[in-house]
Order: structure tokens, then C-alpha cells, then sequence
């Protein structure tokens, strides 16, 4: 069973959402909160699965209670509801901690595959998202002539580089190939290295363009 809370301002956004969730087996949603202090406040006492979070919330925005609900339990996954498609926002969101950001335009037809996502550790993002990612560091490429680094990884490391895209621990990582986690760590400072990455955001990000974060 997949625990949700829903973060949401406006009462009929609410009842969709919690509507459209509940139509399916597995499913439950277990509170509702209208602004972001409530949100936190709701995640703690809940400690559901996952958390749909309106960006735009009165008292505390989406982003920032993104952050404290997060740092309180990285367990918790967050899908980020947005009107906003520009990379701006996407950058603060996963800088807050959130796995999933979707579009509201799109939310009835990605909603189930974004918390499906989410349950399963992975990021979402909405496909036009993705596409403009994805257009943007074609631009780039072409822009600078770039040639493209990821052929520089290793077999192990392009493995170990998905899993650190999808939100998987250092621990969890060397636990899933019996290596240490010291180990891990090399391969990880070895991958930021070749492509150029300064961040767990610029990982995911590239991740994202590259098409190696699936978003179903």
C-alpha cells in the first residue's frame, strides 16, 4: 500500500487529486494538507510513502516545505505540481529533495506513472520536462562543440552512475555489488570528474538528458 499526502491550496485541486488516486488498488491517501506548514506538519505525524506538493503554497512555499519534510525523512518521496516547465524551478525542487516534478497541465495522464515512480525510488519528471531538457543540452553540445563524456565511464561506473541518478545511497549501492563503501565513493568522485559534475542535482540533471532516468 502506497501512503500519499496531498499538498494543495485549493480545495478542488485536493479532491482530484485524491479522486483520481483512489481509483486505484494499492493506493491510499492518507491526509490532506492547504498550505506548506500544515504539509510538514502532516508528514511527520503521518510518515506516509509519498508527498504531492503544489509549488506555489501560502505560509511556506512547496519547495521550502520540500526541503524541511526531506531533511526530516529522506524516505519520504516528493512529487513536486507545478505550472512551471522552465529549468529554474525543476533546479530548486531537486535541490530540495523532491524525486518527481510534474506538470498540472499533464497531471491526469502522468499522475499514476509519477507515484509509481516515486514508490519505487526513481525520479519523474513530465515528458514536455524532459524534452526540454533534453533540447537544451543538444543546444549546448552543438553551442560549444561539445563531445560527449559519457563514453568516458566504465561498465561499472555507467551502473553505478544510474543508480545515483534514481536516489539510491552510497550504502545501498555498494550493498547492491558487495563492494565498500569507500569504494563506491572513488567511483563516484571518478564519475562527477569525467562529466564534469559539481552536484547531486547536476548528476540527475544529466541523467535526465541523456535519457538514462526512465519516466515510466
Amino acid at each position: 500500500m502506497i501512503r500519499i499526502l496531498i499538498a494543495d491550496d485549493h480545495g478542488v485541486m485536493r479532491r482530484g487529486l485524491r479522486l483520481q488516486l483512489e481509483q486505484h488498488e494499492g493506493i491510499e491517501v492518507a491526509g490532506e494538507a492547504a498550505d506548506g506548514r500544515e504539509a510538514v506538519k502532516l508528514a511527520e505525524e503521518l510518515r506516509p510513502d509519498l508527498v504531492i506538493m503544489d509549488i506555489g503554497m501560502p505560509n511556506l512555499n512547496g519547495i521550502e516545505a520540500t526541503a524541511q519534510i526531506v531533511k526530516r525523512d529522506p524516505e519520504i518521496g516528493v512529487i513536486i505540481l507545478s505550472m512551471h516547465s522552465d529549468e529554474e524551478y525543476l533546479l530548486r525542487a531537486l535541490t530540495a529533495g523532491a524525486r518527481g516534478y510534474l506538470l498540472k497541465e499533464s497531471a491526469d495522464a502522468d499522475l499514476l506513472r509519477a507515484v509509481e515512480a516515486v514508490a519505487r525510488r526513481k525520479s519523474f519528471f513530465s515528458p514536455a520536462v524532459a524534452k526540454m531538457l533534453l533540447d537544451d543540452f543538444v543546444q549546448q553540445i552543438r553551442q560549444r562543440g561539445l563531445k560527449d563524456s559519457y563514453d568516458l565511464l566504465t561498465e561499472r561506473e555507467k551502473e553505478i552512475f544510474q543508480l545515483l541518478a534514481e536516489g539510491n545511497s552510497v550504502k545501498d549501492i555498494a550493498s547492491t555489488f558487495n563492494l565498500s563503501v569507500y569504494t563506491v565513493e572513488t567511483h563516484r568522485t571518478h564519475i562527477m570528474q569525467k562529466l564534469d559534475l559539481h552536484s547531486a542535482v547536476d548528476l540527475v540533471l544529466y541523467a535526465v538528458r541523456k535519457k538514462i532516468i526512465t519516466f515510466s
